[in-house]
């Protein structure tokens, strides 16, 4: 079922403001370079916003678990970009050793060249979201025909391959723009950032990815870790499968449980928190 959409401040503010622009030059042709420079702030604005993955200027983000899931000491581990033949069964057998639960953002054309493991995810005990179809680098860029081509056919796929429908949707990069949240909004989809990343696609050192991910480590934090084009240790081990054992070590340390984002949604509403 789709949820209402409800534009942010910031939505409104910018139609009011084409809506305005359009009226001044109508009255004021003279004005243009007036109308011009606001709307071109104006969408200096919405495309800042869109470049900042934690915003929430366009719309509902998760960048930490809600509350009563904090009060609860629950964090969430997820995990983007598989799943991944060689990495995925690997951080399954090491999420199984800490008894921990995790969320796997999945890519839709990935987790159809592997259908078997994107249901070992769910099999094991973890969760599987939506990551995009194609994980596109120009999906910021895309419309709203295409941004709904690229979510919904992914959002079938994993519905189908897992026996489950995706309830979060991460951007790829966290990269969006304002035509995102309307569909998310039909597809009753939440948008889920984090509270840090390991920058483990680029940094192949285990101990600075460690590091990152567990300072200040704390209940409601969002991490988020890459199973898919995973960097390489000096030992070319993807650092994911150096790093992780570490993290949940020091989560089971702090006394705090992971969780997918699905068990921290609360249970009399649905709707995007926080």
């Amino acid at each position: 079922m789709p949820r209402p959409w409800q534009p942010t401040p910031l939505i409104r503010l910018s139609a009011v403001l084409h809506a305005a622009a359009a009226a001044g030059l109508a009255w004021r042709p003279e004005a243009w370079p007036w109308a011009i420079g606001a709307l071109a702030a104006n969408h200096g604005m919405l495309t800042a916003a869109g470049l900042w993955p934690r915003s929430r200027l366009l719309g509902p983000n998760w960048t930490r678990l809600p509350p009563a899931a904090a009060a609860r000491g629950e964090i969430a581990l997820t995990i983007d970009d598989g799943p991944d033949p060689v990495v995925t069964p690997h951080v399954l057998d090491c999420l199984d050793r800490y008894d921990a639960r995790a969320t796997f953002f999945v890519i839709g054309r990935a987790a159809r060249r592997h259908p078997a493991l994107a249901r070992e995810i769910v099999a094991r005990g973890h969760t599987v979201e939506n990551h995009s179809e194609a994980h596109d680098k120009r999906f910021s860029l895309f419309g709203p025909r295409a941004l709904a081509h690229e979510i919904g056919t992914a959002q079938t796929t994993l519905a189908e391959l897992c026996g489950e429908t995706p309830r979060f949707f991460r951007a790829p990069a966290g990269l969006r723009n304002p035509f995102l949240e309307p569909v998310l909004a039909r597809l009753d989809l939440t948008l889920a950032a984090w509270t840090r990343r390991a920058f483990d696609t680029r940094n192949g050192d285990a101990g600075a990815v460690v590091a990152r991910l567990t300072g200040r480590l704390a209940a409601g934090d969002i991490l988020l870790l890459h199973d898919g084009n995973a960097a390489r240790s000096a030992r070319g081990t993807p650092v994911i499968l150096e790093a992780l054992p570490r993290v949940l070590a020091a989560c089971a340390e702090a006394g705090l449980r992971p969780v997918t984002l699905r068990a921290a949604l609360p249970t009399t509403d649905s709707s995007p928190l926080p």
